[in-house]
C-alpha cells in the first residue's frame, strides 16, 4: 500500500485514497482544490465527475475502518426519521439518518473521516451517532428521496387561509431559516426551491382578470405549474419585492431586482428579477442565475469537434474579436464564461462589463451598467483600456459607439469577446457594417463568430427509433450517402423527463475569417454570399449541425426544425 509522503497537502478522505492507491497524490490535490474551489465534499466531486469508482471506495473504506456497508438503494428512504436533525445539516454533511435504537442515531456517511459531522449532529440530536458506510453516488439521490417526502407541496400550501396574510418585511433570505413562516413567504420559497432542484431557467408570475398563474421555463418551453387564487396576487409580487429589495408601493413602471437565496452553508443562487405593470396587475419574471451553469466544462456544451477546436483556437489567441450571436436565452452568456473560465489564470487581467451581470466569478473583473449614473458599455470600455487589460467581456455591442472602441481594443493587442443579437454568423458581419464600422476594420479585427441555439435533448431513457421516408429525409437536409446508417430518434415521456425530453444540448455555427471571407467583406458581399462562401470553406450552418445532433440521436428531427426554422 503506498502511504502519502509526509508533506503531502491533501487530508482525511482525499489521503485515504492516496494510500489505497485509487488516486496519485497529484491527481488528488488537483481535485481537492477542485472540490474546495466549487465548495462541495472530495468524494461528492470524485463521484460527480466520474473520477473514481463510488462502490470500490465504499468496498476499501469499510475494509479498512472496518464499518457495516450497506446498499441504499435496498431500503425505502422516503420512512426514514429524516427529522431527527435539520434538513439543513442533513444538506450540510451529506448524511442521512437511517434509525434510532436507544440513545443511538444511525447515520449514513460516505466518508467516516468526517468528524466533523458527527460532533455536529451529535450536539443538535442529543443521540450517539453510529456510521453506517454507504456509496456516495447513492447518497446524494436518497437524501432527495428522504426530504422529497417533507415538503409540504405547492397545492399543500394554496389550500391553507392565504386571504388574511401579511408579507413577512425581511432583507436577509435563507432558506433554510428556523422559523415558522407565514403561507405566503414559504409558497414562494417553494417555488424558487422547486425551479432549483428542476433545472428551471425562468419563473413567471402572471395576473389576469380572473386568473392568477406560475409558469415556469424548462428545457426552453413554458409550463404552468400552478395557478394560485388571483386575491394573493399582489402579495405573492409583494413578497418577491420584498426579497429582491424593490420598492413595493411603485406599481407604475418597470423594476429590476435581484436575490440571493441561500440554499446551504456552501451553496447559494442568485435571481435575476423584473416586474413590468400589466393590465391587471404587475407581472414578474425570474432568471436563475445558477453560477455551476458556467462550470460545466467545454465538453459539456454540445460543440462538434471541429467547432470547439476553432472556438478554443480563437479565445487563446492574444488578440482580436470573438463574437457570439443569438437570441436572447440561447446560451450565449455560459459559452462566453466557460471560455473565460479557461483563461482566468493569475497572469492575465480579464474585465466584462455586463447588464446585469449574471454570473459571479472570482478573478474576473465585473462591471455592471448603470446607465442612469452614466456607466454604460463605451463608457466601461474606455475605463478597461486604462486599466492594462489582456482580456475584455462586452455584454453585448448595441451602437456604433461601443463597436468602435470594441474594434480598436480588437486591433491593439487585446482579446475582446461580445455578443450581438443576429440570427447567424454571416448576418452579424452585415450587422457591423450597417452600424458604421468600416469593412477593413472590420476583417483585421475580427477572428471569430459564432451563433448558437439550444435544443432539447431526448431523454435517454424512453427515446424511440423512428422511420422516416428517404425523400422527408433529403428534404430536410441529410445527405443521400448519410441515409444508409441513419438512426432518428422521437420523444415519448416517462417519469425522468418532460414530454421526452431532459436538458438541452447547444447547437453552433462557427465561422472563423479566411481569407476569402475578408476578401468577400471588402467587395461589400451581402449575408447570403458570405454564408454560402463559410459554407464552401467547411463551416457548417445552423440547420446542418442541428442535423448532426440528430445523427446522433442527441435530439429530435422536430426539435431541430423548431429551432432553425427559417
Amino acid at each position: 500500500m503506498a502511504i502519502a509522503p509526509k508533506d503531502s497537502q491533501v487530508s482525511g478522505i482525499m489521503n485515504f485514497l492516496i494510500q489505497s492507491e485509487l488516486l496519485t497524490e497529484s491527481d488528488a490535490k488537483i481535485h481537492d482544490q477542485e472540490a474546495k474551489k466549487h465548495k462541495v465534499s472530495a468524494l461528492s466531486y470524485l463521484a460527480t465527475h466520474k473520477l473514481i469508482d463510488s462502490t470500490v471506495v465504499a468496498e476499501k473504506i469499510s475494509e479498512h475502518f472496518g464499518l457495516p456497508l450497506l446498499d441504499l438503494s435496498a431500503i425505502d428512504c422516503r420512512t426514514l426519521p429524516t427529522s431527527r436533525i435539520s434538513e439543513k445539516l442533513i444538506h450540510q454533511h451529506n448524511a442521512l439518518p437511517l434509525m434510532v435504537r436507544g440513545k443511538s442515531l444511525f447515520i449514513a456517511l460516505s466518508d467516516p473521516t468526517n468528524s466533523q459531522a458527527l460532533d455536529d449532529i451529535k450536539f443538535h440530536s442529543l443521540l450517539n451517532p453510529k456510521v453506517i458506510l454507504v456509496e456516495e453516488n447513492k447518497l446524494a439521490k436518497a437524501i432527495e428521496i428522504a426530504l422529497e417526502e417533507e415538503e409540504a407541496s405547492i397545492t399543500d400550501i394554496l389550500d391553507e387561509d392565504l386571504e388574511n396574510l401579511t408579507v413577512a418585511d425581511d432583507d436577509k433570505i435563507d432558506i433554510n431559516a428556523d422559523v415558522d413562516e407565514a403561507p405566503i413567504v414559504r409558497f414562494v420559497n417553494k417555488i424558487l426551491l422547486d425551479a432549483v432542484k428542476k433545472g428551471i431557467s425562468d419563473i413567471h408570475f402572471e395576473p389576469y382578470e380572473k386568473t392568477f398563474r406560475i409558469r415556469v421555463r424548462a428545457d426552453g418551453m413554458l409550463h404552468t405549474v400552478v395557478s394560485p387564487p388571483p386575491s394573493v396576487a399582489n402579495r405573492i409580487v409583494s413578497r418577491i419585492k420584498v426579497m429582491s429589495k424593490m420598492d413595493i408601493a411603485e406599481r407604475r413602471i418597470p423594476q429590476d431586482g435581484r436575490i440571493k437565496l441561500i440554499l446551504s452553508k456552501n451553496r447559494a443562487i442568485d435571481f435575476r428579477v423584473n416586474t413590468c405593470p400589466t393590465l391587471f396587475g404587475e407581472k414578474v419574471v425570474m432568471r436563475i442565475l445558477d453560477p455551476t451553469n458556467a462550470q460545466l466544462g467545454i465538453e459539456k456544451l454540445g460543440f462538434e469537434p471541429v467547432q470547439q477546436e476553432l472556438f478554443l483556437e480563437a479565445i487563446n489567441r492574444p488578440y482580436g474579436l470573438v463574437l457570439v450571436t443569438g437570441p436572447t436565452g440561447s446560451g450565449k452568456t455560459v459559452t462566453l464564461y466557460t471560455g473565460l473560465n479557461l483563461l482566468n489564470k493569475t497572469d492575465v487581467n480579464i474585465s466584462t462589463a455586463e447588464d446585469p451581470v449574471e454570473i459571479t466569478v472570482e478573478g474576473i473583473n465585473q462591471v455592471n451598467m448603470n446607465p442612469k449614473a452614466g456607466l454604460t458599455f463605451a463608457t466601461s470600455l474606455r475605463a478597461f483600456l486604462r486599466q492594462d487589460p489582456d482580456i475584455i467581456m462586452v455584454g453585448e455591442i448595441r451602437d456604433l459607439e461601443t463597436a468602435e472602441i470594441a474594434v480598436k481594443a480588437a486591433q491593439t493587442g487585446h482579446l475582446v469577446l461580445s455578443t450581438l443579437h443576429t440570427n447567424d454568423a454571416p448576418q452579424t458581419l452585415n450587422r457591423l457594417l450597417q452600424m458604421g464600422i468600416p469593412a477593413f476594420n472590420v476583417v483585421s479585427a475580427v477572428n471569430l463568430i459564432m451563433a448558437q441555439r439550444l435544443g432539447r435533448r431526448l431523454c435517454p431513457h424512453c427515446k424511440k427509433e423512428v422511420h422516416f421516408p428517404d425523400k422527408l429525409l433529403l428534404e430536410a437536409g441529410f445527405k443521400q450517402d448519410e441515409l444508409e446508417d441513419l438512426h432518428i430518434y422521437s420523444p415519448v415521456g416517462c417519469d425522468e423527463c418532460t414530454n421526452g425530453y431532459k436538458g438541452r444540448v447547444g447547437i453552433y455555427q462557427v465561422m472563423k475569417m479566411t481569407e476569402k471571407l475578408r476578401e468577400l467583406i471588402l467587395n461589400g458581399a451581402n449575408a447570403m454570399e458570405i454564408g454560402e462562401c463559410a459554407l464552401a470553406e467547411g463551416f457548417n450552418d445552423l440547420r446542418r449541425s442541428g442535423l448532426n445532433k440528430v445523427r446522433m440521436g442527441m435530439t429530435s428531427l422536430e426539435e431541430i426544425d423548431r429551432i432553425t426554422k427559417e
